[in-house]
């Protein structure tokens, strides 16, 4: 076989890898995404009321409380219905606004806590104990950073409960301010809650996001609450779903009324000790789900490399016709699954944030194996 053979073969294979991730991707948005992006939800033909307990934990939070706790407290519902704050040993003014809030609001609670737990870092010790103070059997959670984007958030929320349903998953996003951090980093939330949702719409949850998250009381206590992930400073609301959700115990809220907000990071080093801190739990997923978001991570992180090596030494007409293929459908799907998550107008530079998610893997791989930081604030 002469030299030349060679060389052809070598850039055919770079071609073939090239289709073969393309594939897997395709694979990745019509089988998972397309379920986020073409959902409708059947209309209810009665609407329910549950007793809900609120459950917010904070650690020198009271700018944020100041700032974002009347919006939880004004939500119009008016079945039994409880706000409880747990104040973890807070150094600042969080005790004292907190009864402030309380002379007016009688349905806020207050747990103070003024011990840590030894070997059970991050905030699932305080989150725990709110959720064995709670009243309620229908726990709704959110962060003290967070406000909700109606008056009809708990409604909406807890009114997805039905027979057999023991989860609610929510969004989480995050304020439109002005800059390019702020778009980055709300692709990047919109392209995580694209796969979680998309996920447990396919009947295969694997986490929610304690900005927005729902469960009942008894699930928690069957499993022994976080028993089994109290020596990480993590998983309080991934980890917890991942062992506990199931194809049928799972449900979907995509009503933009049911929606949290909460502001972005200022800066890029912030958002890093953010998402690196995040990341250190994906380890502990069950295997399936690591495979699957292995293979999907990987399959995108090659894309572009692929797609410049195929374009500059094969065919670059057929290239282009896969990177076309591929460009098309993840437009119509992200244009969709944008509108649903009130993130459309991020859809005009999709396709440059999508690039852009080669270079968020290289910065970020690093958390794979970097130690977690022991608080969670």
């Amino acid at each position: 076989m002469d030299l030349s053979q060679l060389q052809f073969d070598w850039r055919l294979t770079a071609f073939v890898i090239f289709c073969v991730i393309s594939f897997i991707q395709l694979l990745y948005y019509w089988g998972f995404f397309s379920r986020l992006a073409f959902f409708r939800e059947k209309p209810k033909v009665i609407n329910q009321q549950h007793p809900v307990s609120v459950v917010i934990c904070a650690r020198d939070e009271a700018g944020n409380l100041a700032r974002n706790l009347p919006g939880v407290l004004f939500q119009k519902y008016p079945s039994t219905h409880e706000i409880l704050v747990v104040n973890h040993n807070s150094q600042d003014d969080t005790r004292y606004l907190l009864e402030e809030f309380r002379k007016t609001f009688k349905g806020l609670e207050i747990v103070n806590l003024e011990q840590e737990a030894k070997g059970i870092p991050g905030k699932k010790y305080p989150l725990s104990m709110g959720i064995r103070e709670a009243n309620h059997e229908v726990l709704l959670l959110t962060d003290a950073d967070c406000v909700p984007a109606s008056e009809h958030w708990l409604f909406k929320m807890q009114d997805a409960y039905e027979p057999g349903v023991d989860i609610v998953l929510g969004y989480g996003a995050y304020h439109k301010r002005p800059g390019l951090l702020n778009r980055l980093i709300r692709f990047e939330t919109f392209h995580t809650a694209q796969q979680y949702l998309s996920y447990a719409l396919a009947g295969m949850p694997y986490m929610g996001v304690g900005r927005n998250l729902s469960y009942k009381r008894e699930l928690f206590l069957k499993n022994k609450g976080f028993s089994s992930i109290n020596h990480l400073p993590g998983g309080d609301d991934d980890l917890f779903i991942n062992k506990v959700a199931t194809a049928s115990n799972v449900k979907v809220v995509l009503d933009p009324e049911a929606f949290t907000l909460s502001e972005a990071e200022k800066t890029f080093g912030n958002w890093y000790r953010q998402k690196t801190r995040h990341y250190t739990t994906g380890k502990y997923y069950r295997p399936i789900f690591r495979f699957l978001l292995g293979l999907y991570t990987l399959s995108q992180f090659l894309y572009y490399p692929l797609f410049l090596l195929s374009l500059l030494v094969y065919n670059w007409q057929l290239t282009l016709a896969v990177f076309g293929l591929r460009f098309i459908s993840q437009a119509l799907i992200n244009y969709h699954s944008m509108n649903k998550l009130g993130e459309k107008d991020l859809w005009a530079w999709w396709w440059l944030y999508d690039i852009w998610m080669f270079f968020y893997y290289c910065i970020f791989a690093t958390a794979l194996w970097k130690k977690p930081r022991q608080n969670w604030t």
